[in-house]
């Protein structure tokens, strides 16, 4: 079976390393690449499970860690420590240079809904919603945090590896069909609850691109109460109550 995701907007090697120096809360011009190698390599195994034929970028920026981190560990003499240039310099650069037009673009983005809400809705046959966007809290779920959880059920649910060839075949629309299924109107579901343990890595990446595949279709939504908390997805244009 052949899965394929399609992102509204694109996210690449640089993104992740901006989401990791945050979730990290690192100084960017002190990049610790020791870390930030690590984490970056752990959330490469998870796309290239996904689709190993979209990350040859993260795998050259997993290189490029690699070299620099080499670099810093070999010794040196006195007279070629000081005559070295930083070789996380230019990184670090490519890093602030991303992260300035990144914030620019959420700074046009944010601009843009205000915009929208200057104009009020003169006509419409839209039924009027009962949650109030004003009182609703910000839990926005990362692409990277989906990947981190990803990755982290994939080990701990994957099944013993068998001697003979296993392979779930499912279409991806079956996968999506069970998801809209157990999300019931008015009742999230814990991201976690959607695997079992023993699964195959074949039916967890395909539940896991049936998630993706429907929050891209805002069939389904992704929040996240407390910060690095539980996921829940539930139906779009819901919200979790504070209750669950």
């Amino acid at each position: 079976m052949t899965f394929r995701v399609a992102l509204d907007v694109y996210r690449g090697p640089l993104d992740l390393l901006l989401y990791l120096v945050r979730k990290h809360e690192v100084d960017i011009q002190d990049l610790p690449i020791a870390l930030v190698a690590e984490q970056f390599l752990a959330h490469l195994a998870v796309l290239e499970e996904l689709d190993i034929n979209a990350v040859g970028e993260f795998i050259e920026m997993a290189s490029t860690l690699a070299e620099i981190k080499s670099r810093m560990i070999l010794p040196h003499s006195e007279e070629e420590e000081a005559a070295v240039d930083d070789p996380r310099r230019e990184l670090v650069q490519q890093l602030i240079e991303y992260k300035r037009f990144k914030d620019a673009g959420s700074r046009l983005e944010e601009r843009g809904r205000a915009w929208q809400q200057r104009f009020p809705r003169l006509v419409g046959d839209a039924a009027p919603s009962e949650i109030d966007p004003a009182q609703q809290p910000l839990r926005d779920v990362e692409l990277w945090d989906l990947v981190s959880v990803f990755g982290t059920i994939m080990r701990s649910h994957e099944a013993a590896p068998s001697a003979s060839i296993v392979y779930d075949d499912t279409p991806l629309h079956v996968f999506t069909a069970r998801i809209r299924e157990r999300l019931a109107p008015g009742k999230p579901v814990p991201l976690g609850d959607l695997f079992q343990p023993g699964m195959h890595k074949s039916t967890l990446v395909g539940i896991v691109l049936a998630i993706l595949e429907l929050i891209r279709d805002h069939a389904i939504s992704a929040e996240q109460r407390t910060l690095f908390g539980e996921i829940w997805l539930l139906p779009s244009g819901e919200a979790v109550a504070e209750s669950t």
